[in-house]
């Protein structure tokens, strides 16, 4: 039996027992196991009065709901590159700079609001699917495809914020802070927070 398995025997068998659990932390740390190992241990079961311990539900990985998590961030990094690409280009139009020659190119800003038609669909299809396997059991938060996913995507997101942050600073040392780049900027920042703000609550499974 692995050391983890012991582990989470032993807590079962103290609460069928009828111990507290502060007596069976202090009896696992004098043991020498780490807060995190009874913590997860504790965590897998729940007291269950004249019952025996009540195994708690666990995180699973499924290769099904990975693939569909990882479509859905694809879709997600596709809109978002494509929405602040012609983002960029509208705000070139409304704030030109005078020093460039020729036309706007709108060749490209086509083929973004073409990529935002195609990829919208997919990634609000994508996200209403997950959100309606979210029923009352709360099955879906305990999945690791999900929390891994979203983990990734906040990350990003923040690095993204802090490219971002470091670009203006740097431009407003330099005396080449315009209100085309501000803008631009604005618009990175904007983008980063609400993809932030999308994913935050998963992190925690």
């Amino acid at each position: 039996m692995a050391a983890t398995e012991q582990l989470s025997q032993f807590v079962r068998d103290a609460l069928a027992g009828g111990h507290e659990a502060p007596r069976i932390r202090e009896a696992l740390q004098g043991a020498g196991w780490t807060v995190p190992e009874i913590e997860g241990a504790m965590a897998a079961w729940q007291g269950g009065g004249d019952l025996p311990p009540v195994p708690r539900p666990r995180p699973y990985v499924s290769a099904r709901e990975a693939m569909l998590h990882a479509l859905l961030m694809i879709a997600l990094v596709l809109l978002c590159f494509h929405v602040t690409r012609l983002g960029f280009q509208v705000i070139d139009a409304a704030i030109p700079d005078l020093t460039e020659a020729g036309p706007p190119d709108t060749g490209s800003m086509r083929f973004s609001i073409a990529a935002i038609i195609a990829f919208l669909p997919l990634f609000l299809a994508l996200d209403h699917r997950m959100a309606r396997q979210t029923g009352p059991s709360d099955r879906q938060r305990r999945s690791q495809a999900r929390r891994v996913f979203a983990s990734v995507t906040v990350l990003a997101a923040a690095l993204v914020l802090l490219g971002d942050v470091v670009s203006v600073v740097y431009a407003f040392l330099s005396g080449a802070l315009t209100p085309r780049l501000a803008a631009k900027c604005a618009l990175v920042a904007v983008m980063g927070l609400l993809v932030g703000a999308c994913y935050r609550e998963d992190l925690d499974g």
